[in-house]
């Protein structure tokens, strides 16, 4: 396995099962090379196709975990990629509990899960995401001038962030759309994996 092979199995575990498009676009390849590389996979049983889209096998998730350290090593010894990580990990914090808060409601003194009629409620954790956008954006910066790929996560944030604010809410955390914390969770597992640190719940 190569270093490109490596990557490009390393996108497709990120996003679990996927389109090539979708693996060239998070990873800045060109979409017939991520292509030509999942389907010498399929052939050599390293990649599966689910339902018509790509997943990693079993075994060659072994292969891909078990390689990271040398694929990696030097952006595992960088200071400043370290030190934007620690960056990223504090505003992690504070979103877990934003999008806490999005999906639930205290009524009574009970948390309830939250339908989203209270639109005064919703655009107050609205603001909130916006606050903590500036900060996701400075780490991210840090991220990126260290690697640059990282740069399409903040495009996809940014994205996201508008088209809530904008009022289509379900950019918020739905899971079904490239949602602000489906982007934010699969930019955390990136990391995790690059760096060969575990989630933290």
């Amino acid at each position: 396995m190569n270093a490109e092979q490596h990557l490009v199995l390393h996108g497709l575990a990120i996003k679990k099962y996927a389109l090539p498009d979708a693996i060239a676009s998070l990873l800045g390849l060109p979409e017939e090379r991520v292509k030509a590389i999942l389907e010498e996979g399929a052939a050599k049983g390293t990649v599966m196709d689910v339902g018509g889209k790509y997943a990693v096998s079993p075994t060659a998730r072994v292969s891909l975990r078990s390689n990271y350290g040398r694929f990696y090593s030097s952006l595992r010894s960088s200071q400043e990629f370290r030190e934007a990580h620690l960056a990223f990990e504090k505003v992690n914090i504070d979103l877990k509990a934003l999008i806490t808060d999005w999906q639930t409601l205290k009524v009574g003194g009970k948390l309830v899960p939250n339908d989203h009629s209270d639109e005064g409620y919703d655009e107050q954790i609205l603001k909130r995401l916006a606050k903590l956008h500036v900060n996701a954006e400075k780490a991210l910066n840090a991220l990126t001038a260290v690697l640059p790929r990282m740069g399409i996560y903040l495009q996809k944030l940014e994205e996201a962030l508008d088209k809530a604010e904008d009022g289509d809410i379900a950019w918020v955390s739905d899971a079904k759309t490239e949602s602000y914390h489906t982007v934010w969770f699969e930019l955390h597992e990136d990391l995790l994996c690059l760096l060969g640190e575990q989630r933290k719940e």
